[in-house]
């Protein structure tokens, strides 16, 4: 399929420029980028076509082609070289389980790890850019690159059908090159979006109210033994410790299933409750178990089931607005039971892992559901498993879903016209459903990360997981698994955030307060981005902790991007070098944050082909900090720092402030599985006295600067006005002390000391109004 693209939407999307891009090109047997060799050897049944992105001065220099090849034979599956790497770093994004994807590095062919979704070649210091490889779909196939021979890189090209064959592709693969590797991929995800016309980026959607809100999920705190009661007591703890959820997520154990032997009775499957016993199970009805259909409203003696539970929660607890519930993508991990009364027709398929899929680690849902097949309703029907399913959840007033267990449906993909056009019947149905039941956006995908979701299954969902699960602990038992695979979970969170947040907002996951690393995460979710959500048994809370992310009425402190590693992060290892500790960054409405993370301890082992503990590499670290770190110009909303030659930088663990220049290094000490958070806040002059000041916000918030909501000057009075979000204790950096401070109008005590003004800021009566805050000076 040749990409064909108008100048008028190219406009649309900001891709024609005036300026001579970086080239990339296909030049004998070499691709250049700016001239300089990238990959060599390339086949001669290689084809490049550049895109149609070309500069004004219509020059033969384009930054993006598209890569495709001539097999010899038509078949359903390809692996097809693409060049020589040799010598160049990489970072690259690859599916290391079914469901999920994490980061890896390297510096040549034989480095690449299969099922590669995303890879970006290191720029030099003579002139050569950042290069990104991005596989795509074409027509009814899709690509994913991993490792070949003698240093080549492979693009592996398959349908999921032996039915479903070729032998001539034009852009299975997206090439660009560039000088900015955020805007790099960003761009890149403009083109492919056009160029394929089955998805929508972030930025041309709304994501639900639920990121705004503080959450608790039911998952740890029951598994599948969750039940009205326990629901409605874990809500009302958190409510009486001062952190109301403004989300419910009633996990996995509220549907009707039953394994295929088993008959069909009023206790549907609730005998399941070990880990996996509940996966070769089968949804066998729309309606919830018994657990949820029999519970009586003590209110209104004559109201019953999920929907009477969900109003009784609402009714009783305020905060709460956003009631979720999980279902898999196939109805349940293992689809509809066939032949149910009342069910959609479905059929049992035996599920196959391609060439890709048999490389990556074990998981327990992958043998379950291999082992005991997949009820699949065929393409043709699918509307009528979401329309049932979704119409009796919003009868109920079930807000949105959790739609978990989603590359699926690439196994079972033979008979149904191979993986791209099932996936395609399946996300149009899937679309449509959310679109009538739940405002088009009440969704959070999960166990997703494959480009088939990415390209196919966007259009209108705008949330989703972008790691592995939260683990409590390595659930083999592997020695140090409840530490290690906290600095795993972070970084899948954070790299993968380079690619997937083009099209989600990346939702970090729940985690559990009262957890060894509980600190650990929560400050990883608190500049985030993302929805910030628990999983605490009931009435097991580390209150202190939650009461840094969660302000009284529920809300958080959101950053106003989503957080992705710094620059001098790509291309490392945080997991298992030893030395890189994970820095990321964000931006909030006046401040940019950034998050220091120790790692160090396990991750990928590319031999045994699972996740391993590296204890080895998990020391204390010293890293480099500086304001230089944040990228001011990219985001949802750039602050500008043209002008601005001092930084005020708040170190939230230390309590400390330091004045930085642009470029200025400071150096911090990380201990294994631990923290810094940077708020940095650009020092304004003002012009009387020339007085510095920066804000920085509630510093008894982890997102402190999140608090800083507007900021202004009055040049006449040598006035600063902030309006702040939240309560606490606030901080601003100023160079002399002010002569007064008020809140809301109205004279506060304030203490000066280290060049910071601190005042009490109150919970306002109104919520939802913010507090004025002004400091006068001389």
């Amino acid at each position: 399929m040749a990409p064909s693209l108008s100048k008028n939407v190219l406009d649309a999307i900001g891709l024609l420029d005036s300026q001579i891009p970086p080239s990339i090109s296909l030049e004998g047997s070499n691709f250049l980028a700016n001239g300089h060799p990238i990959f060599t050897q390339v086949p001669i049944n290689t084809i490049a076509t550049p895109s149609p992105f070309t500069s004004a001065n219509k020059t033969k220099h384009t930054a993006g082609c598209f890569v495709g090849f001539d097999a010899e034979e038509s078949s359903g599956r390809h692996v097809v070289p693409i060049g020589k790497l040799n010598g160049i770093r990489f970072m690259s994004i690859f599916r290391f389980k079914v469901w999920w994807t994490t980061h890896w590095v390297g510096n040549s062919g034989k480095d690449m790890e299969h099922e590669t979704q995303l890879m970006i070649l290191d720029k030099n210091d003579l002139g050569r850019p950042y290069v990104l490889l991005l596989p795509i779909l074409e027509g009814p196939f899709r690509a994913s690159l991993q490792p070949g021979t003698d240093n080549y890189v492979d693009m592996f090209v398959e349908s999921g059908s032996s039915q479903i064959r070729g032998s001539s592709f034009r852009s299975c693969l997206y090439m660009r090159v560039g000088d900015d590797p955020y805007s790099l991929v960003k761009e890149a995800m403009k083109v492919v979006r056009v160029h394929l016309g089955t998805f929508k980026l972030l930025e041309e959607k709304t994501v639900p109210g639920i990121v705004d809100k503080f959450g608790w999920c039911t998952w740890d705190a029951f598994y599948l033994q969750v039940h009205p009661k326990g629901v409605y007591e874990g809500v009302k703890g958190l409510v009486e410790g001062g952190c109301p959820p403004g989300l419910v997520l009633i996990d996995d154990g509220w549907q009707s299933i039953c394994h295929d032997d088993e008959p069909i009775t009023d206790q549907e499957g609730m005998n399941r409750t070990s880990a996996g016993e509940q996966m070769p199970c089968r949804l066998i009805d729309f309606e919830e178990n018994y657990k949820f259909r029999d519970y009586k409203s003590p209110r209104v003696p004559s109201k019953k089931g999920m929907g009477a539970f969900v109003r009784d929660l609402k009714d009783e607890f305020k905060s709460v607005e956003h009631v979720y519930v999980w279902h898999a993508l196939c109805g349940y991990w293992g689809g509809i039971r066939p032949n149910v009364a009342g069910m959609p027709e479905s059929r049992l398929i035996a599920p196959k892992l391609s060439q890709g899929l048999q490389t990556t680690m074990e998981d327990l849902a992958v043998e379950k559901i291999v082992d005991n097949g997949v009820g699949l309703v065929p393409p043709e029907l699918v509307q009528n498993l979401y329309e049932g399913l979704h119409s009796h959840l919003e009868s109920v007033g079930i807000d949105g879903v959790k739609v978990d267990v989603i590359h699926l449906l690439e196994t079972v993909a033979e008979d149904f016209g191979g993986r791209v056009e099932l996936a395609k019947a399946y996300y149009k149905a899937l679309t449509a459903s959310v679109r009538k039941h739940f405002k088009g956006n009440g969704v959070i995908a999960s166990m997703e990360h494959c480009n088939d979701f990415t390209y196919l299954g966007t259009e209108t969902i705008s949330l989703g997981r972008v790691g592995d699960d939260f683990w409590c602990s390595d659930p083999k038992g592997v020695t140090n698994g409840t530490f290690w695979l906290q600095g795993c979970h972070m970084v899948h969170c954070a790299y993968n955030s380079l690619w997937m947040g083009n099209v989600i907002q990346p939702d970090w996951d729940m985690f559990q307060s009262t957890h060894p690393c509980a600190e650990f995460h929560a400050a990883s979710r608190a500049i985030s981005g993302g929805p910030i959500y628990i999983s605490d048994s009931v009435g097991n809370h580390n209150f202190d902790l939650l009461k840094a992310l969660v302000l009284p009425d529920g809300s958080i402190l959101r950053c106003q991007f989503y957080a992705l590693p710094t620059r001098d992060c790509l291309f490392e290892d945080p997991l298992h070098d030893g030395k890189t500790v994970l820095k990321i960054w964000n931006l909030n409405k006046h401040t940019g944050v950034l998050g220091l993370f120790n790692c160090q301890g396990g991750g990928w082992c590319s031999v045994t082909r699972k996740n391993v503990g590296f204890s080895m590499f998990s020391n204390t670290l010293a890293c480099l900090a500086s304001p230089n770190d944040i990228e001011w110009n990219n985001g949802k909303d750039p602050i500008s720092v043209k002008g601005v030659d001092v930084f005020a930088v708040f170190m939230f663990r230390e309590n400390k402030l330091k004045l930085l220049k642009f470029s200025d290094d400071l150096e911090i000490t990380v201990e294994p599985f631990n923290f810094e958070l940077l708020t940095v806040s650009p020092v304004t002059v003002l012009p009387k006295g020339s007085i510095q000041f920066a804000p920085i916000g509630l510093v008894n918030m982890l997102n402190t600067g999140g608090a800083v909501q507007s900021l202004a000057f009055d040049d006449d009075e040598n006035l600063v006005r902030i309006e702040v979000k939240g309560c606490g204790e606030m901080k601003v950096f100023a160079s002399e002390k002010p002569l007064m401070c008020t809140v809301d109008g109205v004279s506060a005590e304030f203490s000066y000391e280290d060049q910071m003004a601190t005042v009490q800021v109150p919970w306002p009566n109104n919520s939802s109004k913010l507090t004025v805050v002004e400091f006068l000076f001389e």
